[in-house]
């Protein structure tokens, strides 16, 4: 191999871990799925195989690379964080530059919103929509260092607006149904993101950004985290009673149990040994997944 085939070989490695490559199988799957559920919801049949695959797969590919571009920005922003944290990270390392990463990152950002414009209109609002919520996160006013809100712009993006912008591709996002699934994603993610704090406690710290973690203490966010993630699959209940969502997804409270064993991982802090994170971080992405699957599969069940 040439001297220059090398160098873009390495590239392309650091990219893809700046990237995180794990996490980018939340948005495929959640939003794949939701989208085939909304497909079959609607009724839609004028569609040709080609032209259904085309979409899902511009659509769901939108959501990855929305993931992608925040996981970038943030490792540009937070490389300060990450050298206490995560020193084995690309910028820390000094593998690749602060400014290098904003420019991958902004990249990425333009193809989303570019391809988005393909799908249609609406689902390109919500992508845009995600994106605002995602720079600002990072970006000046930086809302990732002020407490409450930090979660909040986690779960309305990844979860509400990331469900909802699911749905438009093929079905009416402003149904019952998908703003309920919408809010019990949100409510999910508003205590599940904690899960994410708990090895950056100290870095977070040190740069003044203000957690559940190192502000009341591992203990009390594991409890608070356990509420709303529990509370987020019990508004079900509610949901179905009230003839808001079918009864045919109460079967969905059930992962209120993982939830309660995602709280105790927090509780204990136990270290995942294959990924950077907790373990309770990695149940909480797979617990997502499985909410989202299971949605998907119950409705499509239903509807047929």
């Amino acid at each position: 191999m040439t001297g220059v085939g090398e160098v873009v070989i390495h590239k392309i490695r650091i990219y893809l871990e700046l990237l995180r490559p794990f996490t980018l199988l939340a948005p495929l799957i959640v939003s794949s799925s939701v989208m085939i559920a909304s497909l079959v919801n609607s009724g839609t049949t004028n569609l040709s195989f080609v032209s259904l695959l085309w979409t899902i797969l511009s659509a769901s590919f939108c959501f990855a690379l929305l993931n992608g571009a925040s996981n970038v920005l943030n490792q540009a922003t937070d490389w300060k964080e990450d050298a206490l944290s995560k020193p084995y990270r690309p910028i820390p390392k000094g593998i690749i530059t602060p400014k290098e990463a904003y420019k991958v990152s902004f990249f990425l950002y333009t193809v989303a919103l570019l391809l988005s414009l393909a799908v249609n209109i609406l689902f390109s609002f919500f992508i845009f929509l995600i994106a605002f919520f995602s720079i600002t996160y990072s970006l000046p006013p930086r809302i990732k260092k002020f407490l409450f809100l930090n979660q909040l712009w986690v779960a309305l993006p990844r979860g509400f607006f990331g469900i909802v912008g699911s749905w438009s591709v093929f079905g009416n996002p402003f149904e019952p149904l998908p703003l309920a699934i919408g809010c019990v994603a949100a409510l999910f993610l508003f205590g599940g993101t904690a899960t994410k704090d708990i090895l950056d406690a100290e870095a977070d710290r040190t740069v003044g950004t203000k957690t559940l973690v190192n502000v009341f203490g591992v203990k009390t966010a594991a409890f608070f985290s356990l509420v709303f993630m529990t509370g987020a699959f019990g508004l079900i209940i509610p949901l179905v009673y009230f003839h808001i969502i079918h009864y045919t997804l109460l079967p969905l409270v059930f992962l209120g149990i993982l939830s309660v064993l995602i709280g105790w991982l927090m509780f204990h802090k136990h270290k995942n040994t294959k990924c950077e994170n907790t373990s309770a971080w990695t149940l909480m992405y797979a617990t997502y997944f499985i909410f989202a699957l299971s949605f998907a599969v119950i409705t499509i069940s239903f509807s047929a």
